[in-house]
Order: structure tokens, then C-alpha cells, then sequence
């Protein structure tokens, strides 16, 4: 979204459990997250997103129109994941397994006709680089592939709706190794960074709309 009166909406958005996953360590961290806020400048909204498709396809698009933000984060949990997992884009094809309901995507893709994979607007290399030379004491890491499942899914989804104005950030379990306390501190740190980004990113698009205007 812009930057009118210095608010940013935020929507942050986690999973329900999932598979052995009864306690979803995201909806933890994100709710650690609520907790210790993202600063006055930041309008954030907590949303929990079931592991459906059809509610994926249905719920996301009403999100953005909705809110209108400037960056939706959402937080997944991964069962191999020992760092906090920064990914870089996401998926349009391979959804093979099957959702809470025991469905599947008959395409086995997210957008029909769109591009296989979108990045992200966020350079996740350099929060990476900036969250790890901080003091925060939990490691963070880039991948390229969400998994192939609702994550990789939903994250698709919400890069092709935002035009690459999103993010997602993958979790490991609870105490393994890090507790909620850090996982909330984690995502803090992460969110800050890339909001930081958007806001260079939107200030660079601003002046090259002014310079071609000029000319």
C-alpha cells in the first residue's frame, strides 16, 4: 500500500495444523508477533488461513482487495526446517498431494496460463544478510522451493495477485530449535527488514515515474 499518513498495512497470515503438525509452530510465532508489534507506523493484520485450496483461491483474492497492502508475509511451518526460512518465490505447477479435505487441484497448478514461477519484490539474500549480522541469535536462511504444497500454493497465489509484493517465511517446529519467544523476535526482525525494502523499492519506482514525466 502507500505510504499515506506513514501506515503500512501488514497482513501477516499462518496455517492451520496440518499432518503431524498439531501444533502449528507459525500461528504460534505469529502470534508472538501480534504481541510485540512491528511499531507505530505499521497497520498490522493477523489472518489464519486453512490448508485448503479451494479456500486458498476463494479467501486471498477478497485479502488483498480488502486490505490493499503494501506486503503480505505469510508464515508457514516446515517439520525439516532448523532456521527460519526466507523463500524467495513461488510455484505455479506440481500440487500433487492432497489439502485437509483430501482434494487436489485437477490442473495440479495454481493460475492457469500464468508464469511458472514468480519472485518476490523482496531481496531475501540481503534480509538474510541483515537479519544474521544482527544480535538476534536466530539463524535465517533463503530457499527457492516452498515445497510444492498449500505453502508454495498460497504463496503463489499471493505474488501473482500483489505483483510480487509478498513474501513468505518458513518456521521450524517449536523447540527445535527455537521457542516462540524467538520465533516471534525472528519474524519481527525479518518483517522490519523487508518493510524497510518495500520502502526503498516504492521510492526508486516513485522517481523513475518522476524522470520519465520530465522527459
Amino acid at each position: 500500500m502507500k505510504y499515506h499518513s506513514g501506515i503500512l498495512k501488514t497482513p501477516a497470515r499462518r496455517f492451520q495444523p496440518f499432518g503431524e503438525h498439531t501444533v502449528n509452530a507459525s500461528w504460534v510465532a505469529v502470534q508472538e508477533l501480534e504481541r510485540l508489534g512491528l511499531g507505530q507506523s505499521v497497520d498490522l493484520h493477523v489472518c489464519e488461513v486453512p490448508v485448503e485450496y479451494k479456500t486458498v483461491q476463494s479467501l486471498l483474492p477478497q485479502l488483498w482487495k480488502q486490505h490493499q497492502p503494501q506486503l503480505v508475509v505469510h508464515v508457514g511451518v516446515s517439520g525439516i526446517a532448523t532456521a527460519v526460512t526466507l523463500e524467495k518465490c513461488g510455484h505455479n505447477h506440481g500440487y500433487k498431494r492432497v489439502d485437509n479435505h483430501g482434494f487436489c487441484p485437477d490442473s495440479q497448478c495454481c493460475v492457469d496460463g500464468a508464469p511458472d514461477c514468480i519472485d518476490s519484490v523482496i531481496d531475501m539474500g540481503l534480509v538474510c544478510k541483515k537479519v544474521n549480522s544482527s544480535s538476534l541469535g536466530v539463524t535465517v536462511v533463503v530457499s527457492e522451493d516452498a515445497g510444492r504444497y498449500l505453502c508454495d500454493y498460497t504463496y503463489y497465489m499471493s505474488l501473482y495477485l500483489g505483483k510480487g509484493r509478498s513474501a513468505f517465511i518458513h518456521v521450524p517446529p517449536l523447540e527445535k530449535p527455537y521457542s516462540a519467544q524467538d520465533l516471534g523476535k525472528a519474524l519481527q526482525a525479518v518483517v522490519g527488514e523487508m518493510l524497510e525494502l518495500m520502502g526503498a523499492v516504492e521510492d526508486d519506482d516513485l522517481q523513475r515515474c518522476s524522470h520519465q514525466h520530465a522527459h
